[in-house]
């Protein structure tokens, strides 16, 4: 595995984002969703605006090394909701998703305290969120040509 530059990681909402920084998050879900996973849909959903959003940022890289972000309780679903998860590929196999959702989920604790959290995860992603204490409920659905798994981590 090649040595990685040193990452900052940054928490803020929609409104404190640079327009860089948004351009560098989006630039990055699309290489991850649109061109690695082809799968096309619209990934500016509206929601960005009700979330808050984590990004590990590396000088030497133009788009964010992860970066999820966590739609406010009572806006997707009654729950805080962790989405839109992505590593890029550099980032793969460095451990750095499962830290991602670790930082997630203790943004979610911390900023909805007492609140479960409610995800939307590829299927084949249930035992990478289960890991984390989440638990699937309802059966697997398609989105957007994708089987997922809603989960829930109680709170």
């Amino acid at each position: 595995m090649m040595e990685r530059s040193p990452l900052t990681w940054r928490w803020c909402p929609f409104d404190a984002l640079s327009v860089g920084e948004l351009d560098a998050i989006y630039r990055g879900r699309q290489q991850v969703f649109s061109l690695e996973q082809q799968c096309i849909f619209v990934d500016a959903d509206g929601f960005d605006a009700a979330s808050h959003h984590l990004a590990a940022w590396a000088a030497d890289r133009s788009v964010p090394m992860a970066y999820a972000r966590v739609v406010h309780a009572g806006q997707k679903y009654a729950e805080p909701s962790i989405g839109r998860v992505i590593t890029t590929a550099a980032a793969r196999g460095s451990g750095l998703g499962r830290e991602l959702v670790a930082r997630a989920i203790s943004h979610c604790r911390d900023t909805f305290p007492g609140c479960g959290i409610r995800i939307s995860a590829q299927s084949r992603l249930e035992a990478f969120y289960a890991g984390f204490g989440f638990a699937g409920v309802g059966a697997p659905y398609l989105e957007d040509d994708i089987p997922h798994t809603e989960m829930l981590l109680a709170g």
